[in-house]
């Protein structure tokens, strides 16, 4: 029979008592609290485990495949809990919940409620909180917001309590979003983190500022500023107390009938690395994280010579040691009542030593990052939908939720695992994808045949959808209509006001036309497929789906679709006439006059006899300036260098090098609804350009690889944009999509930096977009997946598109990024698809454009399809209004989240796009009407929760700490927020940058 743990703790005292006399069993006095007047080293026991990174995440919990890392997670937690119930004073924090609900769910009942004690009691602490310690560079705010409720819901639940302090120990870097969103407005008393630059460490050693409040928005100043601390090295225990089996530190060796007694010398160890820490740290509390990666394996050995050395280091007196938690440290802090140096914009670039920028990450794994990126954007419609239909068990977007979560991981978006990794979190997308797409489809089978209140089990039609679409590849849209078929086509829009937008897809037949809901031909365009995009349809739909496409695919049908806020819109695609006419033309270099491109107010001007870019001409805003578009790469250092070039670390070998030829071949094809211009910049580039007649920016759309290597040179691809903008070294990115931070070629605000890799260390990760500006005009570039980009000279803005590379650069993954795809026996470097946004405005008016079409991008029309036939074509709802018919959001607003939760509640987010003043007319209080918003419901109950909605909103502000700032003498910003939701008006209100989180009960 297994021994309780009552049972236990009664032997232990009776072995204690019996060995007074008997032997030496010695009993350690941990339970020493803080000592005022003393220097006080919190002893936090933790241990870092990554979800992903040589290994996948299952076997990292389970502990398989150890030929490539000792790790095993259930080994961590199993050991855990009886070390902790051996002494009360003992204390551990833990934080990636994708490991521990694995875990939870294997325990009995009776290990719970243990468990349960030992968290309420403040033993173990959840900390940060999240399925994952989500990157900060490569992270969209969305997916992290989701990410962290997802955590934090799981730990209210089956603990019921809310974690207190944020814990970033290893991203590389760290965002001004995470300090202000992730941090204060989730609640969170304290932010600790590991990695910021070198040079910067150094600085903030010197002067005491490792730690700082950090204030990360520029709206909210001081109402979401965090205590945010630095250590003084890394995550990891002073360098020789290291406790693990197989660690080679000193133990603490205190039997005196033993050799290698050694008390006296390991205190000496103790106090002297405390001494030093203290001295460059401000006030009588030192924090030591005692664990780094996977350890606590075998917890005992860690905890019996932390017992000895607290007992010993207690009886020598110079300095205080005691167990603690972030939680106890942060109130040490506080109760000081001391001020602390301020801390404005974010921790990046990250550079480890000299000549080593983490901004390759930046971009490493395109395809990856794409994929997470469209994935992000289909599970917040996918939720939508699911809302809608009404969510039923079995059935839901919970597995697309959980791949998401766990792909948001430091070791994961980043593009910094090893290859196999990739691929597990490749699947877990895809499975999850599969399951979501089900609910998708049954919802506008469902939501097409009958009114979203009246019950549906089984609905007709039935749907399908088209995730290689990025490949030109989609069997529902490949069928022969001149045989009297018909394809439908609905629409979804998710976001919150009617979007017009131009949807395109592969077909077979010269001869259709496009139909509207009402039965009106639509105008559309036809345009040939050409032959780079038929040769990357064929490798990599064979690649993904095992076998070549059997149709013979020849042409894009694109149409002009409207949407609803919230809703979808149908449209017929049968054989007919095609409503719009277009023209195509080929240039081969020979001719001198200049091409001009564009159906509407924006026009591309081509030089006709090199087939470049030269111009662009808005006759709207009247905005002329002179363009030119290249791509180039940067040869990556080799292993013979100091630093290599890899996953992590961007170390070009000098200046990049051009691709484009002297003369480029250009193709346009011209149609009622855009333009194209097709143009081979070398064998392994192809770009396609689009301008439309109803749109006032550039598509750019790029085909990059695979790139060559026979060379022996690792490449990082580029895309350069150069104007004749003067904008003095000085460009913008934003902060995880959310806030633009201003950046400054050479320079560092906090300390004076010295240049040693001026292309690398002026990169900074791009999530939305960057910008530039003059005196008279702004050029806006966004994006549809993380990259890195920069402005290495004035009047030039580039983005890395592409990284293919030969050598480790010697940051654990010990694996080269060079991604590979194989068909058969056949192998070829990764292509990678994908698109970016060119636009000009006249200074001061390109943030209308960043901000609503940056949703645009995040959260595309969902396609979904039905062929048909001649007998029944006419759906009972043919158009969908998830809101007031004559409702539509303000358009500085967006819905982020609209989720039925298992009880049948409903999380709700909203989110003002804008910053304070970075708009005359959108940078002001936002007004959503919840009535209007759910016209078809009745709202019983409104509660406004924490951003991660494990605690109402009045509650965290209620135990919110206020910190006093270095040389402010506690004034404080005049912040605006909305008010409190009034119970009877239902009005919701969102200041510049406010995001607020609702739980809604409907009757």
């Amino acid at each position: 029979m297994a021994s309780s743990p009552v049972s236990l703790m009664i032997l232990i005292l009776i072995v204690s008592v019996l060995c007074v006399a008997e032997c030496k069993y010695m009993v350690y006095n941990t339970s020493q609290g803080v000592v005022p007047g003393k220097l006080n080293v919190h002893m936090v026991p933790h241990s870092h485990d990554d979800v992903g990174w040589l290994k996948t995440i299952d076997q990292y919990y389970v502990g398989s495949n150890n030929s490539l890392q000792g790790a095993c997670i259930q080994n961590v937690l199993d050991s855990l809990i009886p070390a902790l119930l051996a002494d009360k004073s003992r204390k551990f924090i833990y934080a990636e919940m994708a490991f521990f609900q694995r875990w939870w769910r294997d325990q009995s009942e009776a290990m719970q409620n243990v468990v349960r004690t030992l968290v309420s009691s403040g033993q173990l602490e959840m900390i940060n909180g999240g399925m994952c310690m989500h990157d900060e560079a490569a992270t969209h705010y969305i997916d992290m917001i989701d990410q962290t409720t997802l955590g934090h819901r799981f730990i209210k639940e089956e603990f019921n309590v809310t974690p207190r302090i944020g814990w970033q120990i290893d991203p590389f870097g760290h965002s001004a979003v995470q300090a202000y969103l992730l941090g204060a407005e989730v609640g969170f008393d304290s932010l600790f983190f590991a990695r910021i630059d070198y040079q910067d460490r150094a600085k903030r050693k010197g002067d005491k500022s490792l730690e700082v409040i950090w204030r990360g928005s520029k709206s909210f100043g001081s109402s979401a500023q965090i205590f945010s601390g630095t250590f003084p090295e890394n995550y990891e225990p002073p360098s020789t107390f290291y406790f693990e089996v197989n660690d080679d530190s000193p133990i603490v060796q205190d039997n005196v009938d033993l050799f290698d007694y050694n008390v006296q010398e390991r205190v000496n160890d103790f106090v002297a690395a405390a001494l030093s820490q203290a001295n460059i740290t401000r006030s009588n509390h030192i924090m030591w994280t005692m664990g780094t990666d996977f350890k606590y394996q075998y917890a005992h050995t860690w905890f019996r010579n932390m017992d000895k050395l607290i007992h010993y280091v207690n009886q020598d007196g110079r300095v205080n040691a005691l167990y603690s938690t972030p939680s106890l440290y942060t109130d040490a802090k506080y109760a000081l009542n001391e001020s602390w140096p301020l801390k404005t914009d974010d921790y990046f670039p990250y550079a480890d030593r000299v000549n080593a920028y983490w901004t390759g990450y930046f971009t490493s794994r395109p395809a990856l990052k794409g994929y997470v990126r469209m994935m992000s954007g289909y599970y917040l419609a996918a939720r939508q939908l699911e809302f809608f239909r009404g969510r039923i068990t079995g059935r839901t977007t919970d597995s697309l939720a959980d791949a998401l979560a766990i792909v948001q991981h430091h070791d994961a978006v980043t593009g910094t695992e090893k290859q196999h990794v990739a691929n597990d979190y490749a699947k877990r997308l895809s499975i999850g994808y599969k399951e979501a797409e089900e609910v998708v489809a049954a919802s506008l089978g469902c939501m097409t045949q009958s009114s979203p209140s009246s019950e549906c089990k089984n609905p007709v039609p039935k749907f399908t959808q088209c995730p290689l679409l990025n490949i030109s590849y989609c069997p529902p849209t490949e069928i022969d209509l001149s045989l009297g078929k018909k394809l439908v086509v609905v629409v979804y829009n998710s976001l919150g006001w009617t979007r017009t937008d131009v949807v395109r897809i592969p077909v077979i037949n010269e001869n259709i036309t496009v139909q509207d809901s009402a039965g009106k031909v639509i105008v559309s365009q036809l345009l040939p497929i050409v032959n780079a995009t038929l040769a990357v349809r064929k490798y990599y739909a064979s690649a993904y789906t095992g076998e070549s496409p059997s149709v013979s695919l020849k042409y894009w049908l694109a149409f002009e679709a409207v949407v609803p806020p919230l809703g979808f819109s149908t449209y017929t695609i049968s054989s007919g006439k095609i409503s719009g006419k277009q023209t195509s033309y080929a240039s081969d270099g020979s001719q001198n006059e200049t091409i001009e491109i564009g159906p509407g107010n924006l026009k591309l001007i081509y030089s006709g006899n090199e087939g470049k870019l030269i111009q662009y001409v808005n006759n709207r805003n009247l905005v002329k300036v002179s363009l030119e578009q290249s791509y180039s790469y940067y040869a990556g250092v080799d292993f013979d260098s100091d630093q290599a070039t890899g996953a992590y670390i961007f170390r070009p070998n000098g200046t990049s090098f051009p691709i484009q030829s002297e003369k480029t071949q250009l193709t346009v094809l011209r149609g009622p609804l855009f333009d194209e211009v097709h143009q081979r910049f070398s064998s392994w580039i192809y770009q396609i350009t689009r301008v439309y007649k109803e749109k006032e920016h550039v598509e750019v759309e790029f085909t990059v690889g695979p790139i060559p290597i026979v060379d022996g040179v690792g490449k990082e691809v580029v895309a350069q944009i150069t104007t004749m903008l003067q904008n003095n070294k000085t460009f913008y990115t934003d902060s995880n999509g959310r806030d633009f931070l201003e950046r400054i070629r050479d320079y560092r605000a906090d300390w004076n930096l010295q240049v040693n890799q001026p292309v690398a260390g002026n990169y900074y990760p791009i999530n939305l977009g960057i910008y530039m500006k003059d005196k008279t005009t702004e050029l806006s570039i966004l994006v549809d997946r993380s990259v890195g980009g920069s402005s290495i000279v004035d009047g030039q803005v580039e983005i890395m598109l592409h990284r293919r590379l030969i050598y480790d650069d010697g940051r654990g993954v010990d694996e080269a990024l060079n991604e590979t795809v194989c068909v058969l026996d056949k192998c070829t470097g990764l292509t990678v698809q994908g698109k970016y946004f060119i636009r000009f405005d006249p200074l001061g008016e390109g943030s209308k454009w960043r901000r609503s079409f940056g949703q645009e991008i995040y959260s595309p029309f969902v396609l979904a399809f039905s062929e048909q036939d001649d007998n029944w074509t006419n759906f009972q709802v043919s158009s969908f209004y998830g809101m007031d018919p004559s409702y539509t959001l303000p358009h500085n607003v967006a819905i982020i989240t609209l989720q039925e939760l298992e009880d049948g509640s409903v999380l709700l987010r909203f989110a003002h796009l804008y910053e304070v003043g970075e708009d005359k007319d959108f940078s002001v209080l936002a007004t959503v009407e919840l009535k209007r918003v759910f016209s078809r419901k009745k709202i019983i109950k409104v509660r406004e929760m924490s951003l991660s909605a494990n605690q109402e909103r009045e509650e965290m502000e209620r135990k919110r700490l206020v910190w006093k700032v270095e040389g402010l003498d506690g004034k404080e910003d005049n912040v605006l927020r909305g008010r409190p939701v009034d119970p009877v008006k239902l009005l919701v209100e969102l200041a510049p940058m406010e995001i607020r989180t609702f739980v809604i009960n409907f009757n």
